[in-house]
């Protein structure tokens, strides 16, 4: 009976011990692989990353995803880092909607801005290499959306067209370049000027698509500003920048309008409209400076298709245009067209960009620089310069704003880049954005 008993307790034991002895030979094995495990990896890892968990694998790499610190970056830093082009000289912020239009002051040394967001801005130019920039914001009528702007009377009054509910108005702000008073010294901007003069449905219903501002210094006329605001219809109508004195009204009788300039020196008015010919007129001024009358003087005929923009050469003797069929053409209007002489085409150049499909690209916009020796043009978010005698590109930056370029405009003298006077060229974008950028040299090409 006893030794029954023995027997049925020794095999349970034995069998209890052999498990025992497996396990721990398993679980030595394991807190080896362990240790192993553990003694592989580097140092620099575990000191990186002392906090993370002992389930996560420590990584070498830079990690920038959420939760994880990132380098340090100033602001400077950050837009040096977004600068893609050597001709980027600054951005100007603070809008918080698409820029429509920009213009700068007769001096450069002040930039006109407007925006979707229902506001003007002036900006003070010191130097474009500055960090920081005053700027005086000017709130619009409730309801009004501005869609163009326009310097008057050299920087100290903006001209400033806006679309509203009953059609499109202009409005003229005085003092504009005031200096800041001792209350908001401190804020870096300027106290809002009060409207002058306005006017409503100057163009109907239809919106304004561009000003243009010249000094009226041909023949008898007194150095006033004088204005024209095309309508995205068929007129253009003329104003006094001071006065707001409506002084005349011409018709394209061409469908509708893409843009219209009147030269330098306040005599020309020049459009671009839906077919291929440009039609000029002239402003006649009286013995007294006033403005006698606006008579349709010549036409520009060559293209073969319609006109997208055009601009007047410095010397107001040229005109520069653009078609959709391709080409630019200079233009001669120095002639004696009052014996029927008609405009000579002095250079077809052929537009150089073209899209990923190999399609030539159509420009939105012009301006030549005031030595008339580049022409910048716009196509899309692309920028491009040309040399404006031979047509050759100076230089091209391609996604110049994120989105469409909605507007540009040069410097009318040199200014401080730096403390070195330079031409500078203005772009405005629907991303919000304003862009100031160096003239290329025209030698380098």
């Amino acid at each position: 009976m006893a030794a029954s008993l023995v027997s049925s307790l020794t095999v349970p034991l034995i069998s209890a011990f052999l498990g025992g002895a497996i396990a721990l030979v398993f679980f030595a094995g394991y807190l080896r692989r362990k240790r192993a495990a553990i003694a592989h990896i580097p140092p620099s890892a575990t000191a990186a990353a002392p906090d993370q968990p002992k389930h996560v694998r420590p990584s070498n790499q830079t990690q920038h995803k959420k939760g994880h610190p990132r380098p340090h970056q100033n602001a400077a830093d950050k837009d040096a880092a977004k600068k893609h082009h050597h001709l980027d000289l600054n951005t100007l912020r603070g809008h918080t909607d698409s820029v429509t239009a920009l213009h700068f002051s007769n001096d450069g040394a002040n930039l006109a801005t407007v925006c979707a967001d229902g506001a003007v801005r002036v900006f003070r130019i010191d130097d474009t290499s500055s960090k920081s920039f005053k700027i005086l914001r000017i709130n619009l009528p409730a309801g009004a959306h501005p869609t163009a702007v326009a310097f008057s009377e050299g920087s100290s009054s903006v001209v400033v067209a806006a679309q509203v509910l009953l059609g499109s108005s202009l409005y003229m702000y005085a003092d504009v370049s005031a200096p800041p008073t001792a209350q908001n010294k401190q804020q870096g901007k300027l106290s809002p000027p009060e409207i002058k003069w306005a006017h409503q449905k100057i163009h109907g219903k239809e919106s304004v698509l561009n000003l243009a501002a010249a000094r009226a210094t041909h023949g008898p006329g007194d150095g006033s500003t004088i204005i024209i605001s095309c309508s995205e219809a068929t007129d253009i109508k003329v104003w006094h920048g001071k006065s707001g004195k409506e002084l005349g009204t011409v018709d394209t009788n061409q469908l509708k309008n893409n843009m219209a300039d009147i030269s330098p020196n306040g005599r020309f008015i020049a459009a671009a409209a839906f077919t291929a010919d440009v039609k000029v007129w002239e402003i006649v001024y009286s013995k007294d400076s006033s403005v006698k009358e606006v008579n349709k003087v010549m036409q520009l005929k060559g293209h073969k298709s319609a006109v997208t923009c055009l601009c007047f050469a410095p010397n107001s003797e040229q005109i520069i245009t653009a078609s959709k069929d391709g080409s630019i053409r200079v233009w001669n209007i120095n002639v004696w067209y009052h014996l029927d002489e008609d405009p000579k085409t002095l250079r077809v150049l052929p537009i150089p960009l073209h899209d990923s499909k190999g399609s030539v690209c159509q420009y939105d916009h012009m301006s030549i620089s005031p030595d008339g020796k580049v022409l910048a043009v716009t196509s899309g978010s692309t920028l491009q310069w040309l040399c404006v005698e031979t047509g050759a590109v100076l230089d091209t930056a391609e996604k110049a704003h994120e989105g469409d370029i909605t507007g540009i405009a040069w410097t009318p003298r040199t200014i401080p880049n730096g403390g070195v006077q330079a031409f500078i060229l203005g772009t405005a974008g629907v991303d919000k954005k304003v862009k100031l950028w160096l003239a290329p040299e025209v030698g380098s090409t």
